[in-house]
């Protein structure tokens, strides 16, 4: 069911909105943890390093699929809240032909050099053809994850948080099912747990393809709007393209943190991993919130409702703070605990992965409410449609961890390593806070007069 975001109580409109998506990111990230957990526990320790030093380069190629499918259903949003709905219609073809090419393109790249990447990045010889395994097969089935993401993207842009939470339910059972029958059944190891992945996305991608078709008389397509629109793609790339590159930027410089882990050994890679999984389930919230207000903010730009972006930009931030506050408090005192999950108490290694691991939680939860300031601020700009600001900040956040890794762990050691994603969440606050003012006071420019008097 499709929700107009530019009529009735922002702050009520955002979390009904960001329910259904809080869960959805959860079941995804808890079938990505499932891969985690199955593969330390049921495998090695090993394993489970050789699962997490391929995290930032699948953060570099996944993260530029679904920033670009969240900048293509941007225009769709704010199409659809100026009640333009042919003119939707039109742009959601237009962003399946950029999505298409892209696919081919980044399949065809991403296969060919992902065992260079892990070898520049000095992963540890006893585990770099598991992780190559891995990657392998997620980037053959990259396909499947943008098709989904660019659908769900549609959804989303349409109001319907509810519908992509389902297909995702589903498809986190079958991954699980899937990983023990890879890895235990099949014997196929790391690579097992990729393959189950791509499998289990693919069924979300086409569940929501014949749920859109058979339900939304809204997307009943007309024969001229399947034509190629080049002023349509100009504007659905100079959206999302920044926006896939400010995802990459910032994997960019989660890659030369990474290279900077894998020389601490396997031991220490694997408890960064353990960390960073339960760190993904305890931020979901926040990222679910950041990209609730870039639906909102495109349904509103394109409304004319620059009073209704203002009003939900400060109930988004003062939710996030206390969100983040809460979070803060779990990983500091709660998120050892569950470490055991991720790795057998029978290891050699088992001590020094968990206290590594707790250290990491505690000492990036500090900085969660400067996490969640970042996730509204740069979704919304993307919403409104300053997609060169977000993008920037992507680029600070490159240069913060950059600085991090270069002098921040050679002096301190692992303390830098933990404190490398703050400088950067820190640097990109500083841009984006600015970005923000200016953007507000320059947005009246923007909006299209036939939608000021509308509104």
């Amino acid at each position: 069911m499709t929700k107009d975001m530019t009529r009735g109580r922002p702050l009520s409109l955002i979390l009904s909105f960001c329910i259904p998506m809080v869960l959805g990111n959860i079941l995804q990230q808890f079938y990505n943890m499932a891969d985690t957990i199955i593969v330390g526990r049921c495998i090695s320790s090993d394993a489970l390093a050789a699962l997490g030093s391929t995290g930032s380069v699948c953060f570099l190629v996944i993260g530029f699929a679904t920033g670009l499918c969240t900048g293509l259903s941007i225009p769709v949003a704010q199409r659809y809240g100026a009640g333009d709905h042919k003119g939707m219609r039109s742009c959601m073809i237009n962003a399946v032909y950029i999505a298409a090419v892209v696919s081919v393109v980044l399949t065809v790249l991403t296969m060919i050099f992902c065992r260079p990447l892990l070898v520049l990045m000095q992963t540890p010889a006893d585990i770099i053809d598991d992780a190559h395994g891995y990657l392998f097969v997620m980037f053959a089935g990259l396909s499947a994850t943008i098709l989904y993401n660019l659908l769900a993207g549609f959804l989303r842009a349409m109001g319907d948080s509810k519908t992509p939470l389902a297909f995702l339910a589903i498809s986190s059972v079958l991954n699980i099912g899937l990983d023990f029958a890879m890895i235990l059944l099949f014997d196929l190891g790391v690579m097992g747990a990729g393959l189950a992945t791509v499998i289990a996305q693919g069924i979300s991608a086409i569940l929501c393809l014949v749920y859109m078709h058979r339900h939304y008389a809204i997307l009943a397509f007309e024969k001229d709007e399947f034509a190629f629109r080049p002023d349509c793609c100009r504007q659905l790339c100079s959206i999302s393209f920044p926006m896939a590159c400010q995802f990459s930027i910032t994997a960019i410089g989660s890659i030369i943190l990474q290279s900077s882990i894998n020389s601490f050994g396997p031991a220490v890679i694997a408890s960064v991993t353990a960390a960073q999984k339960i760190q993904t389930i305890v931020l979901g919230p926040m990222e679910s919130l950041g990209i609730t207000m870039a639906t909102y903010c495109g349904q509103n730009l394109g409304a004319g409702r620059l009073d209704r972006i203002r009003a939900g930009l400060k109930s988004s931030i003062r939710v996030g703070l206390v969100y983040a506050c809460a979070a803060c408090a779990f990983s500091f005192f709660l998120g050892k605990f569950f470490v055991y999950g991720f790795v057998s108490s029978e290891e050699a290694d088992f001590s020094v992965i968990l206290e590594h691991a707790a250290y990491y939680l505690r000492v990036t939860g500090l900085f969660y409410p400067i996490l969640a300031v970042l996730f509204i601020l740069r979704n919304a700009l993307q919403g409104m449609g300053y997609s060169f600001l977000p993008m920037s900040a992507g680029i600070v956040e490159l240069v913060a961890r950059v600085f991090a890794v270069g002098v921040l762990v050679k002096a301190t050691g692992y303390l830098g390593v933990c404190l490398a994603s703050p400088a950067a969440w820190i640097a990109a606050d500083i841009l984006l806070i600015s970005a923000t003012v200016y953007a507000l006071a320059t947005l009246p420019r923007r909006i299209p007069a036939a939608a000021v008097q509308k509104a």
